[in-house]
């Protein structure tokens, strides 16, 4: 699979898990929902000033375009987490950090359990 094809998976990824259509994205962008289509299938050459309003629109950190995974469920999952947090203040994060090790913390300590 071609960059240009990989990336446009990566953005439709991230498109789906936001819950928008290509229209949305597009209008969050100012860009034509075609282009974002053309984008999506690897057929548009996008220039970084391009690819920088796309990354805006979806609200996400730009290596987050570039972060491939084979297996799509658990890239799906990730994304749906990237997007709940992305928007979040440091110290809510901090506090979303702390929760999570703490739920991590105990999921290992049930399965030495068990």
């Amino acid at each position: 699979m071609s960059l240009p094809e990989s990336v446009g998976n990566r953005i439709r990824e991230l498109r789906k898990a936001k819950g928008w259509t290509q229209e949305q994205l597009a209008e969050a962008a100012g860009l034509h929902y075609s282009y974002i289509g053309g984008v999506e299938r690897g057929d548009r050459n996008i220039s970084l000033e391009t690819l920088e309003k796309i990354i805006l629109a979806l609200q996400v950190p730009p290596f987050e375009l570039f972060q491939f995974d084979e297996n799509t469920d658990r890239k799906e999952i990730i994304n749906k987490l990237m997007l709940l947090i992305n928007s979040r203040e440091t110290t809510e994060l901090e506090i979303l950090t702390t929760i999570t090790k703490n739920i991590v913390d105990l999921i290992e300590l049930q399965q030495k359990i068990n």
